[in-house]
């Protein structure tokens, strides 16, 4: 059985007065189109106010305008299809990314050391012996009180060894796709700059008696500069949405699993850190439009100021915390 055919036909118009158009608008046998093509050329023709009709022609269709619009239909759609040649653009090739997992991998194992070295009584500058989690915790009051170096030390301290190998392990695969992506110097910087800024407002915003530690507040700020980055990458793609709806998913996770247990750990550092992600991963990623990726001297540099801010916020907490 003959399948009905799609058609805008003026009552007056007589069947045998129709003309095929030609698939390849150039030529002049009339082959038959896929059913995208039609629905598309049919949209033309009725936006131009020229009758139509479609009909199934074995595996395709074929539309059917008046003899007399025929020239008109044509030129019509060759100017559709001249303006809309090469759309939807293609997808941006993919970035390639930086092996440097390595690195990576010993960044981890430097903090786990660190926390070991926490756990010893060591005396250092005047300190016998040290309290780490007492110099360098976020605490609200002492935050916005001066001591400034507590934005970053705090992201250096953890409660113990769950709460270090959780944010190691479930940390370190959003921290390493952002090393492997911008290289390591500047990944780094944006993770201390998106920790300690969130670690500033939680503390604007909490009692000043509230104290927390950990990186999970930079973990979540990798996770917003990685969805940031996403969205300014991948923003010509007709279906963008597959491309940073996973980060902010991996967010809410995230913040479901280690934001919401454990006297030391805030959901609000967690929350603004992922915040602060997002314009810092914005601007990263125009930068790296603009200018491309650091070279190895330019990211070799930016890796030591990133040692530098953490090794001189220590210091300063040694010398004058309390």
């Amino acid at each position: 059985m003959a399948e009905r055919p799609i058609d805008i036909i003026p009552p007056d118009q007589k069947p045998e007065e129709w003309q095929p158009l030609p698939s390849r608008l150039e030529g002049s046998s009339a082959i038959t189109l896929s059913r995208r093509q039609m629905r598309s050329w049919s949209l033309v023709l009725e936006a131009r106010h020229i009758p139509w009709r479609a009909e199934r022609r074995g595996f395709g269709w074929q539309l059917l305008v008046p003899a007399e619009t025929l020239t008109r239909a044509s030129r019509e759609l060759r100017q559709y299809e001249s303006e809309n040649h090469a759309w939807p653009p293609p997808p941006p090739q993919s970035t390639p990314l930086i092996d440097n997992r390595t690195t990576t991998i010993w960044v981890l194992i430097v903090i786990g050391v660190f926390f070991n070295i926490t756990l010893h009584n060591i005396n250092l500058a005047g300190h016998h012996p040290v309290n780490w989690k007492a110099l360098g915790n976020a605490h609200a009051g002492k935050i916005l009180d001066g001591q400034w170096w507590r934005l970053v030390t705090a992201l250096t301290l953890h409660t113990d060894w769950q709460h270090l190998l959780s944010n190691l392990v479930i940390g370190g695969v959003f921290i390493s796709r952002l090393c492997r992506d911008l290289r390591s110097g500047p990944a780094w910087l944006l993770l201390l700059a998106a920790g300690g800024l969130g670690n500033l407002v939680n503390a604007w915003l909490q009692n000043p008696a509230h104290q927390a530690v950990g990186a999970s507040t930079a973990i979540f700020g990798a996770v917003g500069l990685l969805a940031a980055i996403s969205m300014v990458r991948y923003r010509h793609n007709l279906r963008p949405r597959r491309r940073w709806t996973l980060p902010i998913a991996a967010a809410l996770g995230l913040l479901a699993m280690l934001g919401a247990g454990g006297e030391n750990t805030d959901i609000g550092a967690h929350l603004f850190g992922f915040l602060f992600g997002l314009p810092l991963g914005l601007g990263a990623e125009l930068a790296v439009e603009h200018w491309g990726r650091p070279g190895r001297m330019a990211n070799a540099l930016l890796a030591l100021a990133a040692i530098g801010i953490v090794v001189s916020t220590w210091w300063s907490a040694l010398l004058w915390g309390g």
